[in-house]
C-alpha cells in the first residue's frame, strides 16, 4: 500500500462513514414512542454501513501512518485496535436491538427495551472513542501526517467522551441528556462523530491530491 493509496482509502472511507451516520442520527427522533420496525431497521442498518466503513478508515489510517512515521506505528496501532474494539461493540448493540424488534410482534422503543445495550452504546463505547481520539491526537500532534486542527480536535472529542463514561450510574431514560442511554451520551456523540469523520475524511483525501502533484511536479 503507498502513502497516496492509504491517504486516499483513508479519506473515502471516513466521508463514507460520515455519511451513514449523519443520515443514520436523525431516524432517532422522528417518533415520540415506540417507532415502526421499518424505522429502527433502517437505521440499525445505516448504522452497520458505517461502522463497516469506519473499520476500513481505522486500518488505513494504521497503515498510513506506518508509511509515513513508523516511529509512532504504536499509536497508529492503537488508535486502530480501539476504534475496531469501538465498532465491534456497537455491531453487536445494532445485533440485539435488531434482534428483539424481528422477534417482537408490536413496535417496541429498542433503546429502552433492551436493556443489555445501555452501556454498550453509552459507557463503554465512550471510553473506547475517547482512547482512540486520543490517539488520533497524538499521531498528528507529533507528526505532520495530516493538518493539526485534527489533533486539536480529537482531544477535544476525546475529553467530551470521557466526560460520558460516568453516565451509567444516571438511569436509563433516552429523554435525559445524561444518563446510561441518553440522547447526550448516545446520539449527540453519533453526531458530532460524524461530522468530524466527515472533516477528517475530506481533509485526508485531499492530502492525497497534494501528495500526488507533489511527486508529479
Amino acid at each position: 500500500m503507498t502513502e497516496t493509496f492509504a491517504r486516499r482509502l483513508t479519506g473515502v472511507a471516513g466521508i463514507a462513514a460520515a455519511a451513514a451516520l449523519i443520515v443514520e442520527v436523525p431516524l432517532y427522533f422522528v417518533y415520540s414512542g415506540p417507532p415502526p420496525d421499518a424505522n429502527v431497521l433502517a437505521r440499525l442498518l445505516l448504522g452497520i454501513v458505517a461502522l463497516a466503513c469506519l473499520v476500513v478508515f481505522v486500518t488505513a489510517f494504521r497503515e498510513l501512518v506506518k508509511r509515513t512515521h513508523p516511529g509512532y506505528e504504536w499509536a497508529g496501532s492503537i488508535a486502530s485496535a480501539t476504534g475496531l474494539v469501538y465498532a465491534t461493540i456497537t455491531l453487536v448493540s445494532m445485533g440485539l436491538e435488531a434482534g428483539a424488534v424481528i422477534a417482537t410482534d408490536h413496535p417496541i422503543d429498542p433503546t429502552i427495551t433492551v436493556s443489555g445495550t445501555y452501556i454498550l452504546y453509552g459507557s463503554i463505547s465512550r471510553l473506547m472513542l475517547g482512547l482512540f481520539l486520543t490517539a488520533v491526537g497524538h499521531v498528528v500532534a507529533r507528526t505532520d501526517v495530516l493538518p493539526r486542527w485534527i489533533s486539536r480536535s480529537a482531544y477535544v472529542l476525546a475529553a467530551i467522551n470521557l466526560a460520558f463514561v460516568p453516565s451509567l450510574f444516571f438511569g436509563n431514560t433516552p429523554a435525559h441528556f445524561y444518563a446510561a442511554n441518553g440522547w447526550g451520551t448516545t446520539a449527540l456523540m453519533g453526531a458530532i462523530l460524524s461530522y468530524w469523520l466527515l472533516a477528517v475524511g475530506i481533509s485526508t483525501y485531499r492530502s492525497s491530491t497534494r501528495l500526488r502533484d507533489s511527486v508529479a511536479a
